[in-house]
């Protein structure tokens, strides 16, 4: 565990870097409902911004809360992972509305729509490969896979890169449990290079010999107004491959956790399955694939009644707005039939969740399945300490074990 620690305030504590707080953040969370905003020293002050009108005031307010990362952070350099040119994820108007128009085009519904029937081809393949081997890991099996093959088969990726990129994303994933100030280790560094040589060359091939594939498309783009550069074509093109497939990871994985944790809605869901869709939408809630997100504020401002200085930083954590009691009546319950049900899961404003479309249709295609193939699902040792991979931002199960009999 390392040693920083929450201050001022002695009745809360926040640390991202503790393996045990990202095993379970929730009842962390309970202090920050009550009063304004905390502040931890991370290098500098550090605004956490927990409850729901809160985190929702930031995200939709983008002129004073910029999602630009600072060349100097608290964060460390762990943000150079995605070099110097601006990603979608990393940016504000009006480069923000250029890089998102030009994505936008392949994340459509009626896009979206049109890969349902692969979707579910891959899952119920890798499904095929589970049963014949007679165990069932979910993330291994299923969570890991289906993502990470759909994404790439969206960028035009051969089949046996499929290990290689997932390896890559799980590192570049993992830069985010470097502790504040120190140096990216020099595995994940290396994982980031080989990923953006590969991408460099695969989008030379695509300027050559355009496919139907993303990156062909993102090259073609013809407006030179909104035309990308050689440096944003390649951070874009990394950027929806990591969040392409570890929100939807982190979904399928949290979201059976949870199923498996509450016998009651897993029976209803069986007994009931037109409830998928609210079913997929409180998984978002109770345990969602991104935990956080991070904003600097661009002046002088106030957040919840407090006072914040320009530049400060600030955790806005998604996953405590969707469990802020003001909102959600009896947050901590796992309800599939829970409406209204308005979280803040893929975020809010000019930057929710591109995909968003894509995960809940690769989430309900995975539950079905699942549920489908596997009509008595337990977890394989009750009694076993699961352990999250990944970061405290994308909070994902390393494995989840399953009985299937």
């Amino acid at each position: 565990m390392s040693e920083i620690q929450a201050a001022p305030a002695q009745d809360f504590y926040f640390n991202p870097w503790d393996e045990a707080f990202r095993a379970n953040p929730y009842p962390h969370y309970l202090p920050l409902y009550n009063g304004a905003p905390r502040t931890i020293d991370l290098l500098a002050p550090v605004a956490l911004v927990a409850r729901y009108a809160d985190v929702k005031s930031v995200l939709l307010d983008a002129a004073t809360f910029s999602s630009v990362l600072p060349t100097e952070n608290a964060l460390g350099d762990q943000n150079d992972i995605l070099a110097d040119a601006p990603t979608v994820l990393q940016s504000d108007p009006p480069v923000h509305t250029r890089l998102r128009r030009l994505v936008s085009r392949d994340f459509t519904p009626r896009r979206i729509r049109e890969l349902e029937p692969r979707i579910r081809q891959i899952a119920k393949e890798l499904l095929d490969r589970a049963s014949a081997k007679g165990s069932f890991d979910v993330m291994a099996d299923l969570a890991n896979p289906l993502p990470v093959m759909v994404i790439a088969e969206m960028l035009g990726v051969p089949p046996e890169m499929y290990p290689r990129f997932k390896h890559w994303s799980d590192k570049v994933v993992e830069s985010d449990n470097t502790l504040p100030g120190m140096p990216i280790p020099d595995d994940i560094k290396t994982a980031f290079k080989e990923l953006s040589d590969y991408f460099a060359v695969q989008i030379e091939l695509r300027r050559k010999t355009p496919g139907p594939d993303l990156v062909s498309a993102l090259v073609a783009a013809h407006d030179t107004a909104e035309a990308l550069s050689a440096g944003e074509l390649l951070q874009f093109v990394v950027l929806l491959l990591l969040a392409g497939n570890e929100t939807t990871t982190n979904l399928i994985g949290n979201g059976m956790l949870a199923l498996m944790r509450h016998r009651d809605q897993l029976e209803l869901l069986r007994k009931t399955p037109s409830l998928l869709g609210g079913a997929i939408e409180e998984m978002l809630r109770y345990d969602g694939p991104v935990q956080s997100t991070f904003r600097t504020a661009t002046r002088d401002c106030e957040v919840g009644g407090k006072p914040l200085a320009a530049k400060t930083g600030m955790f806005v954590i998604l996953a405590a707005a969707n469990r802020d009691p003001a909102i959600f009546a009896s947050p901590e319950r796992f309800d599939i039939t829970r409406s209204p049900n308005d979280h803040v899961a893929f975020g809010e404003g000019i930057h929710f969740c591109i995909g968003a479309g894509l995960a809940r249709l690769e989430g309900a295609v995975a539950f079905s399945a699942m549920l489908e193939r596997y009509p008595h699902l337990e977890l394989a040792d009750p009694g076993a300490v699961l352990k999250y991979k990944g970061s405290y931002f994308l909070r994902g199960l390393e494995h989840l074990n399953l009985a299937t009999d």
